[in-house]
């Protein structure tokens, strides 16, 4: 039914669409645990604020599950060269997250302050750790990774975990931290009443003008301060893939060309900014949902900003510029990815259903006398 080069380009938008579906459920998630020591000042505020996320941060988590997957069954040599080059940096994201779970989990069975609040802190670092590392990673995929092919296709990575710790990754590293927050302070605002939604406020007020900085930061440095390698000769789009059947060169036009190149791309960095300036004014007020979905609305046009951004590229080698992989030469083959195409048509609608029904039952504002008359099923 889709040719090669079709396939390819809907796995991409497929890919992306679950990525932006984790970094808007699961970055909620992971604000409201970053915030979780400092906005709930006793045993039950905290409980208050867990349970803003506790029906939900499960279902959330499975998008990353459902994205790693993805890159391993349709982009198998992106999947190795991460997993492999990156295996510090991955572990101690997995490590991270360990700590959410179990702190959900423990935090409330036993009755004593130091217990409860070990597991808050807990909390708090596999929430705020994650969204760290998840900038560092999208810093250094913008920067270029340094790894290649040998004729024989095998994946060596040149680098090391320090070096993946470059001022630029360090300050998307922030951003991410920043921008993880923000959106959590406006959920739990959405999803709290009293003095919690009035400290969410008062983080929404703090956090909107840094992360607004961080992010004119970390783009007038893309546009002015790194180099865009360029595709110079390259295979058929429906060629087998093969990385090495491309000329590239390390210093071609510069983002900010390639973005006016296109002029249409333009409107991911302004819905990212307007969005995101837009929720930190309505989120000063009274609003709640509408604050909450221009968040959104402002992480949809950050992503979109970086995969425009990238494209073709899915990994950029910064020491050799032909073993990049783009979507057109590190892909599965059509029939692999025909399957998966199929196999996501008939159960992503289910998924997508079964969450807004989660949502729908449990939504509404968590508040002290919930927490108090439901001790034995809530968090």
């Amino acid at each position: 039914m889709f040719d090669y080069e079709t396939i390819r380009l809907i796995w991409w938008v497929f890919i992306g669409v679950v990525g932006i579906a984790f970094a808007l459920t699961e970055g909620f998630d992971f604000g409201v645990g970053t915030l979780l020591p400092f906005i709930g000042k006793n045993d039950v505020e905290r409980r208050v604020i867990i349970n803003t996320v506790g029906a939900t941060w499960e279902g959330n988590q499975v998008w990353l599950i459902l994205l790693g997957g993805a890159i391993f069954a349709i982009w198998p040599a992106v999947y190795a060269t991460l997993f492999s080059g990156l295996y510090v940096a991955m572990l101690l994201v997995l490590f991270s997250l360990f700590f959410r779970p179990s702190a959900f989990d423990y935090r409330s069975k036993i009755e004593d302050p130091r217990w409860r609040n070990s597991w808050d802190w807990a909390l708090f670092i596999g929430s705020s750790l994650p969204p760290v590392l998840f900038g560092v990673l999208v810093g250094n995929l913008i920067l270029g990774l340094p790894f290649h092919f040998d004729n024989d296709l095998r994946s060596f990575y040149d680098g090391s975990f320090w070096a993946l710790l470059s001022p630029f990754a360090l300050l998307c590293g922030v951003t991410g931290l920043l921008l993880t927050t923000f959106h959590g302070a406006l959920f739990l605002k959405w999803r709290s009443e009293g003095v919690i939604h009035l400290r969410a406020v008062v983080a929404i007020n703090g956090l909107g003008p840094m992360l607004l900085l961080a992010l004119a930061a970390t783009t007038l440095w893309v546009f002015v301060g790194i180099d865009r390698p360029e595709i110079t000769q390259m295979a058929a789009t429906d060629a087998p893939s093969n990385p090495l059947n491309k000329t590239v060169i390390a210093q071609g036009a510069s983002w900010l060309q390639h973005f006016m190149a296109y002029p249409w791309m333009w409107l991911a960095p302004i819905i990212g900014f307007m969005g995101i300036a837009l929720a930190w004014l309505l989120g000063k007020g009274d609003s709640r949902m509408g604050a909450f979905l221009s968040s959104s609305l402002g992480i949809v046009g950050i992503a979109l900003t970086v995969g425009f951004g990238l494209f073709p590229f899915l990994l950029i080698s910064a020491t050799d510029p032909r073993s990049s992989l783009t979507l057109w030469d590190g892909s599965s083959s059509h029939n692999t990815m025909l399957l998966a195409f199929w196999i996501t048509v008939v159960f992503l609608p289910i998924v997508l259903l079964y969450t807004r029904f989660v949502y729908r039952v449990i939504w509404g504002s968590v508040t002290e006398d919930t927490v108090l008359k439901d001790s034995h099923t809530l968090y």
